[in-house]
């Protein structure tokens, strides 16, 4: 009761009695109008992957008869597809691009209707989340609107979209939701209301808006690894995207770039939550606070380095929302902070988990342009700076409070490894670590989530110790 007190005060009254009225009085009042049984989504299997495969991602030419075979499978609004508001958004979305304007043909009338009741039922649940969720549904009406020939209903759309943009997005382009992933999503569904506005002569989104969304941006290239389209797995990481493949984030950058503005990222960068640096081929980019919305995972101070495109010091990813019992332990392992390449102090978790999403006691953040610092609810401290020359990356780590041990580990990438007395080697880098007392440096067998439901084994080089400082060399060949 005492984490659930803190983890209610941290989140504040607002997403508190959003919550408690989108899962309660709210939820009750949807099912009404919809005359439909509410749903637990965590209930039972992983529902995630079911709704991936039915966004209406990649509809075909002629969509009429996909979509009315869909509905006629699939009834509004019993079943777990239409559990989930956002779902009927993102399908509303797709559905709205692959229609030509000006009129709407007849056949869709009936299933834009049907979508946009469902997001209309109970906003209050997206709201409490702070994250896509309010976003995706605020454009899913405003595409409903414009397409049924609903002036009121496409307004109260943009204005939604707005009013969250403002909140969820910073002016330096960072996202609410501290995940590159669906940073990347709610750019992509950005791009899509824009878009629709275009095409449907909707609303135009305010200044504001469009500023915010070319921050957000160049906020995307900075992360998006130029050869390759991937991102760092850090935060949640479901394989969400709403143009193109998962694994490719460069298709949605290049439309968001046309629509919102292009800009050369820049060799040192800040934002909410991050902070990045490029040097000589290499990126890398550094979880850090504060803290205004509600933390994934136990991943402040965790860093991530990309070579070109090897991703050399990793995030452990997600592993799933719900996965099956035999996989419990993913719940447990893919969101502590043994899956990050930061520092635990003893065999501590910087944050209580309250219940599946939500964590107790957030650490307090700061910074300067030196270094990044956090301090846990035990007063311990944790300060890191990262600094590249040419095709050396140095991180320090400093540590104050009372704990019996330091332990660092940095996740490596899956290729073959050396041990070596002060760190490890391969033919994509040396690495070594060294502090201000005697340390015991392994290489052991960790696990990473490469694509969600999906676990491999990796390598991660751990050093133990009762240090106060840790120095890292990361020495990158040529």
């Amino acid at each position: 009761m005492q984490f659930l007190a803190d983890a209610a005060w941290r989140l504040g009254p607002r997403a508190v009695a959003l919550s408690l009225w989108g899962k309660g009085p709210g939820a009750w009042w949807a099912g009404r109008i919809l005359d439909a049984r509410p749903t637990d989504p965590l209930a039972g299997s992983d529902i995630r992957p079911l709704w991936e495969a039915h966004r209406w991602a990649g509809l075909p030419a002629e969509p009429e008869a996909f979509c009315t075979a869909w509905m006629a499978a699939h009834p509004p609004f019993a079943g777990p597809l239409w559990a989930c508001g956002q779902e009927a958004a993102l399908r509303a979305l797709h559905l709205a691009l692959a229609l030509p304007a000006p009129l709407s043909p007849a056949w869709a009338v009936p299933i834009l209707h049907a979508h946009a009741r469902r997001i209309a039922a109970n906003p209050a649940y997206a709201m409490a989340q702070d994250n896509n969720h309010p976003m995706s549904e605020a454009a899913g009406l405003l595409a409903c609107g414009l397409l049924l020939g609903r002036p009121a209903l496409a307004r109260l759309g943009a204005v939604r979209l707005e009013l969250h943009a403002a909140r969820l997005i910073a002016a330096d382009g960072s996202f609410a939701q501290p995940s590159p992933a669906y940073h990347r999503l709610m750019l992509e569904v950005l791009v899509a209301a824009e878009t629709l506005r275009r095409r449907w002569s909707g609303p135009p989104a305010s200044p504001r808006l469009l500023a915010r969304a070319g921050a957000a941006t160049l906020w995307l290239r900075r992360l998006t690894c130029p050869q390759t389209g991937a991102l760092p797995r850090i935060g949640h990481q479901d394989g969400a995207a709403f143009f193109a493949t998962a694994e490719d984030a460069r298709p949605g950058l290049a439309m968001a770039e046309a629509l919102f503005g292009a800009a050369p990222p820049e060799a040192e960068w800040r934002s909410m939550g991050f902070r990045g640096w490029s040097a000589a081929g290499a990126r890398a980019v550094l979880r850090t606070g504060p803290l205004h919305f509600r933390p994934a995972h136990a991943d402040l101070l965790h860093l991530d380095l990309w070579d070109g495109p090897l991703n050399l010091l990793r995030d452990g990813g997600t592993g799933a929302y719900n996965p099956s019992p035999e996989n419990a332990w993913w719940l447990d392992y893919f969101w502590s902070v043994r899956a990050h390449n930061t520092v635990q102090f003893d065999a501590d978790e910087p944050m209580p988990r309250v219940s599946r999403f939500l964590h107790a006691q957030w650490p307090a953040t700061g910074g300067d342009a030196q270094a990044d610092w956090l301090r846990d609810a035990q007063g311990r401290c944790h300060r890191r700076a990262v600094r590249a020359e040419g095709r050396e990356w140095q991180v320090r780590d400093w540590l104050q409070g009372r704990y019996a041990q330091a332990i660092l580990r940095w996740r490596l990438a899956p290729i073959p490894w050396r041990l070596l007395a002060d760190g490890a080697e391969s033919e994509a880098a040396r690495i070594t670590i060294t502090a201000d007392t005697a340390l015991a440096v392994t290489l052991e067998q960790g696990w990473e989530s490469l694509a969600y439901g999906e676990v491999s084994p990796c390598p991660v080089l751990v050093a133990r110790g009762p240090a106060r400082y840790f120095e890292t060399l990361v020495r990158l060949p040529g």
